[in-house]
């Protein structure tokens, strides 16, 4: 039987019939678990070092203490680089993100659908997490790095670097929020996005099915208001970009 047609979920019975063909397919850096009575029992993997299993465990555990660890943007950037996980970088503290929720992906599906037919034909365009923006507040050094739910950017021709990263500042930006991010949109980020130049800010609450809209001017609040469920919200920087909340909660 060929590698790629081998099972990596065995009976004990096979395995004790099989024992030389499954430990070179584990040995040739393959995995196979052994079942046993319907359940699983044991496992047979490749061996790795003492050295080597101390590194991995050290490295997943130091990415994890990260969460809330104060840094500079310097020290946040090569941190950034060699983790795997999400991170944001708010007033120059450490955030890990989680993966989002059912209602979250549905919700945030459904604005995208919004927006991008709101933008068909124009030189605007919307994103969606995971995005890297740098948002430069005014009166401080050092950006926060932050990945919102969606935005719509109007300058990444003018704004995207040698790498193709946008490196400019989105006019809309939208944050879903969650129980765990409810602080953090509400106070931390709102304040970001209103010193960085944002124009306009929705932060959209799944369980209360409502969205608040911010509008910024000169870096301070213009205009605030709460769109309910059953009520059409309209945008306070974009010209005819309209939507019944109903479409946002959808099921």
């Amino acid at each position: 039987m060929k590698d790629k047609d081998m099972h990596n979920t065995i009976t004990a019975t096979e395995l004790k019939m099989n024992l030389g063909k499954y430990l070179d397919y584990v040995i040739d850096n393959h995995e196979v678990v052994i079942t046993k009575h319907g359940g699983k029992a044991a496992r047979l993997s490749p061996y790795i070092t003492d050295m080597e299993r101390y590194l991995f465990v050290k490295e997943t555990s130091l990415d994890y203490s990260y969460g809330g660890m104060r840094v500079s943007y310097d020290e946040f950037i090569k941190i950034y680089e060699k983790s795997n996980l999400r991170m944001e970088y708010i007033n120059g503290e450490i955030h890990l993100l989680a993966s989002p929720g059912v209602m979250h992906q549905k919700i945030s599906r459904s604005l995208f659908l919004i927006l991008n037919s709101y933008l068909a034909g124009r030189t605007c365009e919307v994103f969606f997490a995971p995005f890297d923006v740098h948002f430069y507040k005014q009166g401080f050094k050092d950006p926060d790095v932050m990945q919102p739910d969606l935005l719509i950017a109007c300058d990444t021709n003018e704004k995207t670097n040698e790498n193709c990263r946008y490196m400019g500042t989105p006019s809309l930006v939208i944050e879903i929020m969650s129980r765990g991010t409810r602080t953090k949109d509400m106070t931390f980020k709102l304040n970001t996005y209103m010193l960085s130049g944002v124009r306009e800010y929705w932060i959209v609450d799944p369980e209360a099915e409502t969205v608040m809209v911010y509008g910024f001017k000169d870096h301070e609040i213009e205009t605030s208001r709460m769109y309910r469920k059953g009520e059409a919200l309209e945008s306070y920087y974009f010209d005819g970009l309209r939507t019944e909340t109903d479409k946002i909660f959808a099921p």
